[in-house]
């Protein structure tokens, strides 16, 4: 989440933004507002956006529409929502928010103490979240460059010993050499004594 991210306040009446933003004003967040839901859309998919606040019904695209829409893009689809309705407790609708993977169902009149609780946990869970999603990230790149360099490494000294052993004799002083005449048995060079080489001469 971008450091400028926004609390975006979706809501088709005017007295209802201007209620949300003053509630949310002693927080200190960035605010933004639609007045649509095509208009909310547009807004989150730019990317600014770290928390939603949207009224269920607003005319053309409702507040459900705009999260099923989020819901199936990677880049939207955590970002928290607490959906607004002023037509009272609704099973249907809570069922349907809920099977949505909206944060909070909260009903208007809004009260404004229980508002900014839960929009400065979310928000700053959510902002924490992306932050450790990040270092986990560069993490990840940091292990793999680490992990990349050294198979490069070893398949390089892997690649000169073996020319090493191929090309010069010094490199392994323990293999045994054959004898000019077959019929006499190779003699073994490691721990052979002088006494015992000129015995098998004689």
């Amino acid at each position: 989440m971008p450091s400028d991210a926004k609390i975006l306040i979706v809501d088709d009446h005017e007295d209802t933004l201007y209620a949300l933003e003053s509630a949310l004003a002693p927080l200190g967040y960035r605010l933004g507002r639609a007045t649509s839901g095509d208009e909310a859309l547009k807004q989150v998919l730019r990317g600014q956006v770290g928390l939603l606040l949207l009224d269920v019904r607003m005319p053309g695209v409702s507040g459900l529409d705009v999260i099923r829409y989020m819901r199936r893009l990677e880049q939207t689809q955590h970002i928290p929502v607490i959906l607004l309705t002023g037509f009272g407790p609704d099973h249907e609708l809570t069922s349907a928010a809920f099977a949505l993977g909206v944060a909070d169902l909260m009903m208007k009149p809004i009260d404004p103490w229980a508002l900014r609780t839960k929009v400065r946990y979310l928000f700053d869970t959510h902002r924490r979240h992306l932050a450790l999603e990040h270092e986990v990230r560069e993490l990840r790149a940091l292990v793999k460059d680490h992990t990349e360099d050294k198979d490069h490494t070893e398949d390089k000294g892997h690649d000169e010993g073996q020319y090493h052993d191929e090309d010069d004799g010094a490199a392994a002083p323990h293999r045994a050499l054959p004898h000019p005449d077959a019929r006499v048995p190779v003699q073994r060079i490691n721990g052979a004594h002088t006494g015992e080489l000129e015995q098998d001469r004689t």
